[in-house]
């Protein structure tokens, strides 16, 4: 028996199997088999899985501290989130679980609540104690059918038909007011990826689009008039490159040339924006910081507590090339980033064929149900955390200094969770 199992074994060619398949046909056979496995929405549900038990938790956990400007040390933390299970409030503090198909037949959102877990200070006076409060909610979101937030999770077919659900249904879609709706795939452009393109005036430039827990930020090196500039939204004015380059401690020209490379023809092309940053009288870095701090437009409020080190340099790591993370403010990572963007600008500068084509599929991703309302989590977390500390702050402002602040400023704090019910 053993013999006869060790020739089955080598009998099999497995480079055979692992060989790709030629014939258009051929692949037209594996579709069935692929629906069988795979199925229409499983893409879905496998985003939406990520999306609830990793990816909430990264953008809570990079956004987790609420600090009042007034007094720096009362602030809450955020510890832990997780979503529940699909209730409704009834009135009274009576809840009730909610189905997909009660919802269908009552004109319901299949939602369900968006808890954390915080830790926050409380006193006044140099008297401080530490809280804690679980399961607080600081919002409801729609769930996904079949995913596994959902009460439709691992139920047999039984189940399903007690629940009024038909058991060849995948999923894959939502239940707002009643009616089922979906997310659909949306095309876009490859985050953290430097494209390299022309703008409307035909300057060549070179952006990224940075995508991380904490920020989301576009960067775009542009050449105009011969000279290289930096375009972020955080500054009034385009910034001459070279003295963002001495702003992150590159402050000298021959080691910023040999980084870009040392052929003489990106020396040329270069030199006159190291001209421009001599002639504004820049050679140090905090000549350059200053220089930024002049620049740097009105920020809203969740950015005014930038620090002694100032605005700029805040910009500057926490925005700027956000996916180069800065650790322990060593920017050469980031500057050697910048580099590379330089070089590639100049590669098409002398060469047009070096040019990206943002219709190219390999400079483009599809994003899912899960990625696309991880963006708008993200968007509605970070609106209500700038919200509740300007709120915070201002009742700290006005109380009296005599008293402490209570248990019932917690309660304040999530006055504003209606910022977190999604509307699809």
């Amino acid at each position: 028996m053993e013999d006869l199992r060790n020739r089955s074994h080598a009998d099999v060619d497995y480079r055979k199997i692992a060989a790709p398949i030629k014939s258009a046909v051929d692949k037209f056979q594996l579709v069935p088999e692929f629906l069988k496995v795979r199925g229409l929405v499983k893409q879905h549900l496998d985003s939406f899985n990520y999306f609830a038990n990793t990816e909430i938790k990264k953008i809570v956990r990079a956004n987790d501290k609420i600090v009042s400007t007034i007094d720096p040390n009362l602030y809450l933390r955020f510890k832990d989130v997780r979503i529940g299970n699909p209730t409704v409030a009834m009135g009274d503090g009576v809840v009730e679980d909610l189905s997909p198909q009660k919802c269908r037949l009552t004109d319901m959102t299949y939602a369900a609540p968006v808890l954390v877990d915080v830790e926050f200070t409380k006193g006044s006076h140099g008297g401080y104690s530490l809280l804690e409060k679980n399961d607080v909610a600081i919002g409801r979101m729609p769930i996904m059918l079949r995913s596994c937030c959902c009460v439709l999770s691992g139920k047999d077919e039984d189940e399903l038909a007690r629940l009024g659900e038909c058991p060849l249904d995948p999923g894959g879609y939502f239940v707002i007011k009643g009616t089922e709706k979906v997310i659909l795939i949306q095309e876009q452009l490859s985050k953290n990826r430097i494209i390299i393109d022309t703008d409307k005036k035909g300057n060549i430039n070179a952006s990224v689009t940075s995508s991380t827990e904490a920020t989301k930020s576009k960067t775009v090196v542009v050449m105009e008039k011969g000279k290289m500039y930096l375009q972020l939204n955080q500054f009034a004015k385009n910034i001459p490159i070279m003295i963002v380059m001495k702003a992150m401690g590159m402050e000298s020209d021959q080691e910023v040339v040999q980084m870009i490379g040392r052929d003489p023809r990106y020396s040329a092309l270069f030199l006159p924006s190291i001209e421009e940053c001599a002639s504004l009288s820049i050679f140090t870095q905090q000549q350059a910081l200053e220089f930024l701090e002049g620049k740097v437009k009105k920020l809203p409020y969740a950015y005014m507590s930038a620090g002694k080190e100032g605005r700029a340099l805040s910009i500057l790591r926490d925005v700027f090339l956000a996916n180069v993370r800065v650790i322990k403010n060593n920017f050469r990572p980031k500057c050697i980033y910048v580099a590379v963007m330089l070089r590639r600008m100049m590669e098409a500068i002398l060469n047009k064929d070096a040019m990206d084509d943002k219709d190219y599929v390999g400079n483009k991703r599809l994003e899912l149900s899960g990625q696309l309302i991880s963006l708008l989590f993200e968007d509605l977390f970070k609106t209500m955390i700038s919200e509740v500390q300007k709120q915070a702050d201002n009742v700290l402002s006005k109380r009296s200094r005599s008293s402490q602040l209570d248990l019932s400023m917690v309660s304040y704090f999530f006055s504003y969770s209606n910022h977190l019910i999604f509307s699809l």
